[in-house]
């Protein structure tokens, strides 16, 4: 090996570490719980022509791979050359963007010698955006908040506080936004002087060696991971609930010499609601659930992700035109790991894990505004607040193991912990524990939910911006195994609500949030006993689900 490529890779490995410390940096700076605690986020370093040669290991494969691109798209409005030092670009377009008007994607140039010489980019969730708020009840993206085309938002050096005094007028927690906000700038702040560092320590004059090294040898690392797996096509679908009515999802899957292809024609048509999925969106989770199976420890950059095509029809509900509403685009575009495994599985039976949860299941609340049937004067008085829970149901159980017990795949994101969320609300929760018998069946059963009670601590009503699947067509299982549980939302009067849209949680009522479980692998009549009885003493199914499910009846002394 010649030290020119030990040099490259030695590089290589520091621009992984200088991306990583790019999202330590937000996390550390950002004011939102869905950053600063659960990890919502991407951090990246690009080339000058916008491709993407590291990325940060923390963060969301909805933020990163989209993100991917969104770079290209900053430079057609403000190439590359008509940049100067101390520039910040920044916008929230979600067909530009990473899907959503929640998120802020920022774009730092970085210098050295008087060139341009790397671009750094980041992304983080916002708390509020203004429009609705959290929610699919959207008709179009204006109903949804603020949009920020691709803009300026510090030249060279000075911070335009006009774009700032317009994001915090239009936003329900200004002090939040403005943070995450600077954060961002800081965050790419530390990765611009991390990169010159490194530029000045191996006496580069740019990345532009290292990077085409980089790119080239990720492409082919994954073209021979794709070629270890059989050529062919494979076609699955899948039923998620819709917002008014079910909707198909449907896939065909090629392997080939040239690389992957996955195709989503036949797939449900865009509705007026906010789950639609721009297409950045869809190929971010797609390649994602690919990258799972195939190529799982090769860096993620354009040489990598460029070995993956996707085609989605336009005006598809996985390719939404402007101006579609996209706020819950998480509802269906975290599906599509579960579409594509069903698709490789048919290639490796006995390798690919079954369906999960897969969606988050965040509990979104707000308060302090007026609210539909109560006197507006007496909601106006009450402490504001807006508040989301990262919640999460359980994964498909896996080869030879079994799914993961809420958690969030494919997502990636930390669960808040309640005392944090308790301490900046007057939310209060009573409960939390796993669901019982919510696995689905099988020789390798699936994760559980969870159980998730909460209340306004001064009995006061509060709004709920629901955005949850897996209610009516729950993870299926797989080679045998059974379905995990459907997703429930309830009060504690014993009124069943929607899992889609916004609802008034009455004064004194408890919501109790339900999570769905995954499915199970395998025939539950192979599941070994042991496990079993591990699992019933440990009340993760009940002795009843036990002996119907599985035929087992525990000893007695």
């Amino acid at each position: 090996m010649s030290n020119n490529v030990i040099q490259h890779q030695v590089i290589w490995n520091r621009l992984i570490s200088v991306v990583e410390e790019q999202a330590q940096a937000l996390i550390r700076t950002a004011f939102g719980t869905a950053t600063r605690e659960a990890g919502d986020l991407s951090a990246g370093v690009f080339l000058p022509d916008g491709r993407m040669v590291a990325q940060a290991v923390t963060g969301t494969p909805g933020h990163v791979n989209s993100m991917a691109e969104s770079v290209k798209h900053f430079l057609k409005v403000f190439p590359i050359a008509t940049l100067q030092p101390g520039d910040v670009l920044l916008t929230n377009d979600p067909w530009k963007g990473t899907g959503h008007l929640y998120d802020i994607t920022m774009v730092t140039p970085v210098f050295y010698r008087d060139r341009p010489v790397a671009l750094f980019a980041s992304t983080l969730h916002v708390i509020d955006i203004g429009g609705l708020g959290p929610g699919p009840d959207g008709q179009q993206i204006w109903h949804e908040g603020l949009f920020l085309p691709i803009i300026k938002f510090i030249h060279a050096g000075q911070l335009d506080q006009t774009v700032l005094n317009i994001v915090k007028a239009n936003v329900r927690e200004p002090a939040q936004v403005e943070g995450d906000f600077l954060a961002l700038v800081a965050c790419n702040d530390v990765g611009a002087r991390r990169l010159l560092s490194v530029l000045d320590e191996f006496d580069l004059p740019d990345l532009l060696e290292v990077g085409e090294y980089i790119l080239q040898r990720s492409r082919q690392a994954m073209l021979d991971a794709v070629r270890s797996w059989p050529a062919g096509s494979w076609y699955s679908e899948l039923w998620v609930d819709g917002y008014d009515e079910p909707l198909k999802l449907q896939a065909k899957l090629t392997l080939s010499e040239q690389g992957i292809h996955v195709d989503f024609a036949g797939s449900a048509g865009f509705v007026a609601r906010g789950i639609n999925v721009v297409k950045a969106y869809t190929d971010a989770y797609t390649s994602f659930g690919i990258r799972c199976l195939i190529g799982a420890d090769i860096p993620n950059n354009a040489g990598s992700l460029g070995v993956i095509t996707i085609d989605a029809p336009e005006g598809s509900i996985l390719n939404a035109p402007y101006p579609a509403a996209v706020t819950s685009r998480h509802i269906i575009g975290q599906m599509l790991p579960d579409v594509v495994f069903n698709c490789l599985r048919q290639a490796r039976p006995g390798e690919v894990p079954a369906e999960g949860a897969s969606c988050l299941w965040n509990i979104q609340l707000s308060g302090g505004h007026i609210l539909p049937q109560y006197e507006a004067n007496s909601s106006l008085k009450q402490p504001r607040f807006s508040i989301t829970s990262f919640s999460t149901g359980g994964t498909g159980a896996r080869p030879a193991l079994d799914g993961l017990s809420t958690t969030s795949f494919p997502s990636g994101v930390r669960n808040v912990s309640l005392e944090i969320l308790e301490s900046i609300s007057p939310v209060v929760f009573w409960r939390k524990e796993y669901r019982q018998d919510s696995g689905g069946a099988g020789a390798q059963r699936g994760g559980l939910g969870q159980i998730i009670e909460l209340s306004h601590g001064q009995d006061l009503p509060m709004e709920l911006g629901a955005a949850w699947d897996r209610i009516h067509f729950p993870a299926q299982g797989a080679e045998g195994g059974q379905a995990g549980a459907p997703g429930r939302v309830t009060l504690s009067t014993g009124e069943t609500l929607s899992g889609k849209g916004r609802q008034v949680i009455p004064p004194g009522s408890h919501l109790i949030v339900e999570t769905p479980g995954g499915g199970g692998l395998g025939h539950s009549s192979q599941r070994d006993a042991q496990r079993l009885q591990h699992d019933v003493v440990n009340q993760l199914i009940t002795p009843a689900a036990a002996a119907e499910l599985y035929g087992y009846h525990p000893k007695t002394e």
